[in-house]
């Protein structure tokens, strides 16, 4: 008979996020994982697999919450400008913290590309979805005549996501929102 798992995964899954944001795929052992999650290695094995298995869930939580919550900033605003505007300058914010942890994706692929094709699939998923929905904000500012239309939407979002990953990476480099963020207005100059 099949013991039942006593513990709550998703839980589980959003510490370990957490860990491996903070510390890196490399840097964190099953040993800290445990630890961390107060579960025991063969309850981890069990629910994840391996620490691999349970990395790759880390970074799908975090493309549902954090990733997910990005793109619905982009819907809240009604003005294109400042909808991406505050959809950098947030996480710009969230990369700075605790001492410069960057985001967990762009920390990803630097830290496992190009090695491990399933974090380059998560990842670019990712990525995708920024650029497709910051093409339709673009696409209709465009069309109501809120943002210039001397550049085609989807260059400017694949450059505005270009530009994040910079900014996220420089984050880790140096972790003051108040030195980052004047090149988000730099960058919104696309718009122009």
């Amino acid at each position: 008979m099949a013991r039942t798992r006593e513990f709550d995964t998703e839980a589980a899954v959003s510490r370990a996020m957490e860990l491996f944001w903070t510390r890196g795929y490399e840097a964190t052992s099953v040993r800290d994982l445990t630890q961390h999650l107060g579960i025991g290695q063969g309850s981890l094995y069990a629910a994840f697999g391996d620490k691999d298995g349970l990395y790759r869930a880390a970074l799908e939580h975090y493309r549902a919450t954090l990733a997910a919550a990005a793109l619905r900033s982009l819907e809240q605003e009604a003005d294109a400008r400042a909808a991406i505007r505050t959809l950098l300058t947030e996480r710009i914010r969230i990369a700075v913290e605790h001492g410069g942890q960057g985001c967990l994706a762009v920390n990803a692929v630097c830290e496992r590309l190009p090695q491990d094709p399933a974090t380059r699939r998560t990842v670019r998923d990712m990525q995708d979805a920024s650029r497709e929905a910051l093409t339709e904000v673009l696409r209709a500012a465009m069309e109501r005549g809120e943002i210039t239309a001397r550049h085609d939407p989807h260059t400017v979002a694949a450059f505005l996501v270009t530009f994040l990953n910079g900014l996220l990476v420089s984050s880790k480099i140096t972790p003051d929102a108040s030195a980052l963020e004047p090149l988000v207005e730099l960058a919104l100059t696309t718009l122009d």
